[in-house]
């Protein structure tokens, strides 16, 4: 019983995949009988090869565009970013500078005191 099953369930499918076969290559043929049925067929996947490429070209454009537009945003960004930080350093600068000028200012003056208390030891 196993042995037969093994046997018949390839032939059964071979058989089966060749009716398939004649049945397509007759459909086929049916269907390419005359020049107008034949043109009508190649219009029709000429037709269908052009909305297949459309559809591609629609999607590439919607990708670019889609691209482009991320690409805008990040780099407005960065150029926002670097703004603030310029902004953000000269601010920075001109504190540290300010406070340098005050300090410098001080130490002068103390400085100036030194010497006056120095030369007054000195000359007295």
């Amino acid at each position: 019983m196993l042995a037969e099953r093994a046997v018949l369930v390839p032939v059964g499918a071979g058989l089966l995949a060749g009716e398939d076969l004649v049945t397509t290559v007759k459909g086929l043929a049916g269907k390419y009988r005359t020049r107008p049925a034949l043109e009508r067929e190649l219009k029709r996947y000429e037709r269908r090869g052009a909305t297949a490429r459309n559809r591609f070209e629609r999607q590439v454009r919607r990708a670019r565009t889609r691209f482009e537009r991320e690409l805008r945003q990040r780099r407005s960004l960065v150029e926002r970013t670097m703004r603030q930080n310029q902004r953000r350093l000269n601010r920075e600068l001109s504190s540290v500078r300010r406070d340098f000028e005050k300090q410098s200012g001080a130490m002068s003056a103390r400085v100036e005191r030194l010497v006056a208390n120095a030369q007054g030891l000195i000359g007295s």
